[in-house]
């Protein structure tokens, strides 16, 4: 809903869930979006699937908010979280989102050695999904990588020489 219209430049924060059985690459508008969601993953009980349920279903400030005042009400009207949820996602969340409001690691803007690595490791997850080996991947990336490539071109310099 947020997007913009079609033909329209966007930017995805993405995070990429490896699975025995399948690959699942989620997308967020922001990166405050992307942090909740993978401190969201770190719950005992929540998997991807509840995690954008909760995002979809409450913006994450007001997510924050109603974790820090222990609002166990406001949580189980979120589909997929009943009373027992709501709780063990209060006291698994309590400390881990003063953390990030204490010390706004990942919800800060990155920096642009931040931007850089996120643009190596998109290079290289990429990699990954394309069937290469994570060591095999990583060492052609740092090789290529110049410090001024975006993760496209790094993706296409690495294929051509992993390819040859």
């Amino acid at each position: 809903y947020r997007l913009p219209d079609i033909g329209e430049e966007v930017v995805l924060h993405t995070h990429f869930v490896v699975r025995e059985d399948a690959h699942h690459l989620y997308g967020f508008f922001d990166q405050n979006e992307r942090a909740l969601f993978r401190t969201l993953l770190k719950v005992n009980g929540v998997g991807p699937r509840l995690g954008l349920t909760i995002l979809s279903s409450i913006q994450p400030e007001e997510f924050v908010r109603t974790i820090l005042h222990q609002d166990v009400d406001s949580l189980t009207r979120i589909p997929g979280i009943g009373k027992k949820t709501a709780e063990r996602l209060i006291i698994e969340m309590k400390d881990k989102l003063n953390n990030l409001q204490n010390n706004a690691e990942e919800l800060k803007p990155i920096s642009s050695s931040g931007a850089r690595h996120g643009i190596i490791q998109d290079a290289i997850s990429a990699l990954i999904a394309l069937g290469f080996k994570q060591s095999d991947a990583t060492r052609v990336v740092n090789k290529i990588d110049d410090g001024a490539l975006n993760s496209e071109d790094i993706i296409r310099r690495s294929l051509r020489e992993m390819v040859v």
